[in-house]
């Protein structure tokens, strides 16, 4: 007989109290499960329940048996439940963080069009410029840019984005444009607040290293849009993703401060919580966003 049926047989016995009430529970004749239980027994080599006249009762190897076979049995059941939940339709409460900027250029606007491909699916997304965590605030996913700083968490890229320093036209009439790195010194910076790493700019320079900038500015705010609008009122230069800048660089509203620098090239990432399956929300939401985003980057923006 199948060992799982055996299992399940004894432990609803014993939930029960009883044969009767145990296969009325399992749907099943008294007399199968009073076979399921003996082939067990006979297994074993142990007799796993008392049986009177009034009662059945687990004995002391039986109660021991009982934990473990429950345990087993809910496990089983919540397998089958995850296969079953793997193959259903997306449905239910997405909860997202994205930054501000990406959320409310990019993101906003392709929305729509992913309610409407999975009516059943709601989406919380909070617009936050800040690492959150996950599992702890409860959220299913994260749209991240850069360097993922927390390797546990599983990441798929959906788009390449370029940063590069600009200024506005205005501003370098009456400052001058920087030639090389270090003639950013001499420079006002707009700097983006409550970087762990204070006001630097990590530049990559012509051979090939990493340059760090660190010069004070009129302005340091932690909202892009509102960086990119001081660099285009000539406040300064600020260092920019081209999803932001990509506008108004072609509308001549800024431009490079040094175009001959190499580009420094980032990845746009859709990042969840670690574990061997993915739950059809999140899977349905990442593969829209990848097919969303498959003409973007790392200038086209």
């Amino acid at each position: 007989m199948d060992r799982l049926t055996e299992m399940e047989a004894f432990a609803t016995v014993v939930d029960q109290g009883g044969f009767t009430d145990a296969a009325k529970k399992m749907g099943i004749s008294k007399s199968a499960v009073s076979k399921h239980v003996s082939s067990l027994e006979a297994r074993l080599g142990a007799r796993l329940l008392n049986r009177t006249t009034r009662r059945v009762s687990p004995t002391e190897i039986g109660l021991a048996y009982y934990d473990r076979a429950r345990r087993v049995l809910n496990d089983a059941g919540e397998a089958d439940a995850l296969v079953t939940s793997m193959q259903s339709a997306p449905a239910g409460l997405l909860r997202i963080s994205v930054a501000t900027d990406f959320g409310v250029n990019h993101l906003s606007p392709v929305l729509g069009e992913f309610l409407k491909d999975f009516p059943e699916v709601n989406v919380t997304m909070e617009l936050a410029n800040r690492y959150v965590e996950l599992i702890s605030e409860g959220f299913d996913m994260a749209i991240r840019v850069g360097e993922l700083e927390d390797s546990s968490l599983r990441a798929r890229k959906i788009a390449d984005t370029t940063r590069r320093m600009v200024g506005s036209p205005d501003y370098f009439e009456r400052y001058g444009r920087p030639k090389r790195i270090d003639d950013l010194n001499n420079h006002k910076l707009l700097h983006y607040s409550r970087q762990s790493s204070g006001n630097v700019w990590k530049i990559p320079a012509p051979s090939g290293e990493l340059r760090q900038i660190r010069t004070a500015g009129w302005l340091s705010v932690n909202d892009g849009q509102s960086l990119l609008n001081a660099a285009i009122s000539g406040l300064g230069i600020a260092y920019l993703p081209s999803f932001l800048y990509a506008d108004a660089l072609e509308q001549g509203l800024v431009e490079e401060a040094i175009p001959d620098l190499p580009a420094d090239i980032q990845g746009i990432y859709a990042v969840y919580p670690p574990g061997r399956f993915t739950q059809p929300k999140v899977r349905a939401f990442i593969d829209f966003l990848v097919q969303a985003f498959a003409n973007k980057g790392p200038d086209a923006w």
